[in-house]
Parts: structure tokens; C-alpha cells; sequence
């Protein structure tokens, strides 16, 4: 039997959970999306436009994002098996 860590994924299936207008956007507050392997945010974020309107594409030019609650700001960033992707619009107030 292959231990866990030897084992290759092809796809990976990654958490995406939409807070405020994103959510609204996409008519859901968590969706799970499968990806290729080292599959970046930026390809998450283009699996998640083809399932959602226009103007779900126009909010996530304005959100920023966690991945598995950190900040990053480089969609380029390598995504993994059973990563949480947080889709945070700007907010106003304090």
C-alpha cells in the first residue's frame, strides 16, 4: 500500500468560501471546486467564473483573498489538496 505522501494527484479539490458582495455574486457562501494539481489561485479563480454571472466576475476584481487563513496577494500562489480559498470584497465600516 503507497503511503499518503507518495501518492500524485492529478486534481485537487479546493474550498472556496465568498463573504459579503462575493457571496451575493455567486448565489453561494462555499463552494468546492477541483482543479489540476499545482493549480494556482489565479486557475481557481478562473474555475469559479465559469460557474457564476458577469457580475460575479466584476466583484473579484475588487476582492482580496486568505488561503487557509492567510493574506495573500499574489494569485499565482500555488494552491494543494484541501486548501480553503476565502473571497473577501472590500468592507466598509469599522
Amino acid at each position: 500500500m503507497e503511503s499518503v505522501e507518495s501518492v500524485q494527484y492529478t486534481v485537487v479539490t479546493v474550498t472556496v468560501r465568498y463573504f459579503a458582495a462575493a457571496k451575493a455574486a455567486a448565489g453561494v457562501d462555499t463552494e468546492r471546486l477541483d482543479v489540476p494539481a499545482y493549480a494556482t489561485i489565479d486557475d481557481v479563480l478562473a474555475a469559479a467564473r465559469e460557474r457564476h454571472n458577469g457580475e460575479f466576475a466584476r466583484v473579484l476584481e475588487r476582492c482580496s483573498f486568505l488561503l487557509d487563513e492567510v493574506a495573500v496577494r499574489d494569485r499565482s500562489h500555488a494552491v494543494h489538496l484541501g486548501a480553503t480559498l476565502d473571497v473577501l470584497p472590500p468592507f466598509a465600516g469599522g
